[in-house]
Order: C-alpha cells, then structure tokens, then sequence
C-alpha cells in the first residue's frame, strides 16, 4: 500500500476544495486533495459574494460589501464573521486572479453587485460574471438592441421564455430558434455536446450563417452557454467577428457548460501548481498520531477498501454537506461521518424543516453544521478546538444559508483562504 507525506490535506474537490488548493499552493505548501464528483458541474459560473439579506424579507443588495457588514453585525456566528472586510477582498482578488491564470476570466464592478439574466428569463444579482457572460449584463443594463437565440431540440432552454419575462422592461429584445448545426430539426440537443461541436471552425461558421440574415438591428445577442468547453474564448471572439455583434451566454439549468468549464479549469491549475489531486476517491478513514500528523485513508466509497495513505501535518475539511457526504442526515440526527465531530443542528428532527416549503424564514437544517472558532477549526459543545490543525470551510459550516443569501462562491472561497491562513500561522 502506498503512504504518501502532505503538510496540508485538502478533503473535497468542489468551489472550498479548489480555492483552499489554489491558496496553499500559492504559499508553498505541500498539499494533497482527495474528492469525488464535484458540485461545480452544477454551479451557474457566477461568482455570488453576498445578494440577500435578510432572508426572510428578500432584500437584495447592490452592494455586497455592506450587506457582509450588515450581516455580520445581525449574524455574528455567520462564517463571514471569523474574517475582516479586507481578507474577504483579498480572498476574491486572488482567486479571480486564479481564474485569469486559468484562461478562465471574471469581469464585476466592483463595490457592487451586477445584475445578469437567469435561464428562465429572470434576473440575479451576483458579484463577479465570467468573461463569456459580460456582454449581456450590459446590454441589459444599457437596454441595447439584442436578439436571443435558441435551437431547436434543445431542452429546458427557451429564447421566447426569457424574451417575453424580459420584454417589459427591455423593448428592444428579440428571439430566434434554429436549427443547430449538423443537429438535425428533430435530435434532441445537449448543451456539452453542443459546446463540444462548436470548438470546430466550420460549425461556428454555419451557425453565423444561420443566425446573420435574423440580426437586423441587433448590437448583442445571447446563446446558452455552449461556446465552446476548452476554448470558449475562442468559440465567442470568432463568432462576434463573423457577425459583428457582441455575444454573451446565458448559463443553463443543470450541469452546465460555464460548471464544466470551471470545474475542468480549476483541476488543471492546481494540477499545475504542484497539488496532488486524488479524483474520484474518497478518505474511508482518519486517525491521529501520537505525533499530532493524521492518517488518512483513502479509497473508493463503494468498496470500502483502503488503496493508499496520507500522512499528513494538518486537514481542510471542505467536502460540502449532504451531497458531498460531509455531513450524514441519520434517522434521528445529523453527524460528521470522518472525524465524528459535533453538529450544529435543532434539537430534534422534527425542527429540521418548516411546515410551509417556501417560508420566507428558509429551514433550519440549512444552518446545520460546523461550528469554528476565529482559526476556522472546527469546536466542541465548549467552544473549544477539538484539534489545532484540523480545520473547515465551504458549505459545511454551520449559521449560513448560502443558497438563500446568494453568497454560495463567496464564503467557499473566502473561508478556504482563512483556513489556509489559519494552517501556515500554525506552521
């Protein structure tokens, strides 16, 4: 069996998993990342910061910055509390920096929040938009001539939809549906394969063709998010100068191409950068040494069998909540599975969910998890650090509901640089 050393172990491979790996190698370290599928395949590409709040009102917030210091003055347990104002900057500056090395560029205004198109043609605010999406956040805020392509075949996407939300309040938006190159008028479309097929010249070329006699007086026009999977930059610059319009996409319902792309991306750089990624394997098994080092074994879940181990000086805990399996929502209660920490949780299951789905107030088992300390490790029903170099972030931890506050990218990625920070300063 194979042992390898690590001075940090990332466990999770998802927007936490992958910011804390891009941090750590940044400083030098030397770090392992075990996960399996990673949610980003499921993610819209945006970058949300922090949208909502309160919650139970539905205030949205152009911007972000006060609405963290809103938060954290009226949540002092939220995870955005255990950082400064500065470090959150910090945290998204560099990891958008990441996204430049990346071949993989973000565009935001900063200090607020950007309004873009959602794929049922309403609208969101967020606070960073990939490169390939930007044209469209202006176009709607400048109200420009736009015509929205879609394609026959092509499910859950639906140009008149977005169209007909949108026309109210943006007079000068069109639709179009076609057929898709080499598609046939009756396949059924799927977003990658329509990304994959437009990496080639002479289809981008037949899709310019196609959509050119329609643009009329068009100065941008949006198509779902299928420009491309490895070259989107590419796919959209020869498309805009086949047509002379700027184009944006319009991400998917999921698992979208803008997901792939990132989660693809991000792999590739923290592969480049010296992590040892493990894919598709899952840690069985943690132990710590007399010598304060963990073991941890790693294998396929299915199995149960340990292939390999990693001894390593201190552990990231960034694996998500239920769908990652970072936390197991048992008959009775909620538990960590790996290292049998206590949970942030109500007091019975019965208090996990509201009696209305849609309660403004959101359910309590959103805010189940794990409770941190201000180094972001995680504590006993005392307060205390059950290890001091075992440490959390991402949607794992508790007194956040992320979906709900719009703040999803901003707290995976601000918490894994405070858990990187919180490893070297124990270094």
């Amino acid at each position: 069996m194979t042992t390898h050393q690590s001075e940090l172990t990332i466990i999770g491979t998802g927007m936490a998993g992958m910011a804390a790996a891009c941090f750590a190698a940044d400083n030098h370290i030397r770090t392992a990342q075990i996960g399996v599928n990673s949610g980003m395949i499921y993610a819209s590409g945006f970058l949300d910061l922090m949208g909502v709040h309160p919650v139970a009102t539905g205030q949205t917030r152009e911007n972000p910055w006060q609405a963290i210091a809103q938060l954290v003055e009226d949540v002092p347990d939220h995870p955005y509390a255990r950082l400064r104002p500065s470090e959150i900057e910090t945290a998204m500056t560099r990891f958008l920096h990441f996204m430049d090395e990346a071949d993989r560029p973000y565009q935001f205004s900063p200090g607020r929040n950007t309004e873009v198109i959602t794929p049922v043609g309403t609208t969101k605010l967020t606070y960073a938009v990939p490169r390939s999406m930007w044209a469209g956040a202006v176009a709607l805020k400048e109200k420009r001539p736009c015509l929205i392509t879609d394609f026959i075949g092509l499910k859950a996407f639906s140009a008149r939809q977005i169209t007909d939300m949108l026309l109210p309040r943006w007079p000068e938006i069109r639709m179009l549906r076609i057929p898709f190159p080499s598609g046939g008028a009756s396949a059924d479309l799927y977003p990658e394969q329509m990304a994959r097929s437009l990496e080639v010249e002479k289809n981008r070329l037949q899709l310019a063709d196609a959509i050119r006699p329609h643009l009329g007086n068009a100065s941008a026009m949006g198509l779902p998010g299928i420009l491309g999977i490895y070259k989107p930059r590419r796919v959209r610059e020869h498309l805009e100068k086949l047509l002379g319009v700027d184009i944006f996409e319009i991400t998917t319902i999921p698992p979208s191409v803008p997901g792939i792309r990132l989660k693809d991306a991000l792999e590739a750089l923290v592969t480049r950068k010296g992590v040892r990624l493990i894919s598709q394997k899952r840690v069985l098994s943690a132990e710590r040494q007399k010598n304060g080092n963990f073991i941890l074994g790693i294998g396929d879940h299915g199995s149960k069998t340990i292939e390999q181990i990693i001894e390593s000086r201190g552990v990231i805990m960034a694996g998500g909540r239920f769908l990652g399996m970072g936390l197991h929502a048992g008959r009775k209660e909620i538990s960590e599975p790996l290292f049998n920490l206590p949970v942030f949780q109500p007091e019975d299951r019965a208090l996990w969910h509201r009696t209305d789905f849609f309660d403004p107030n959101g359910h309590p088992i959103n805010q189940a998890g794990l409770e941190i300390d201000d180094a972001f490790r995680p504590t006993d029903l005392a307060g205390k650090a059950v290890y001091d170099n075992l440490f959390a972030a991402g949607s794992i931890l508790a007194h956040q509901d992320w979906m709900r506050q719009k703040c999803g990218a901003g707290l995976a990625i601000a918490t894994a640089y405070g858990a990187v920070q919180a490893f070297r300063k124990m270094c």
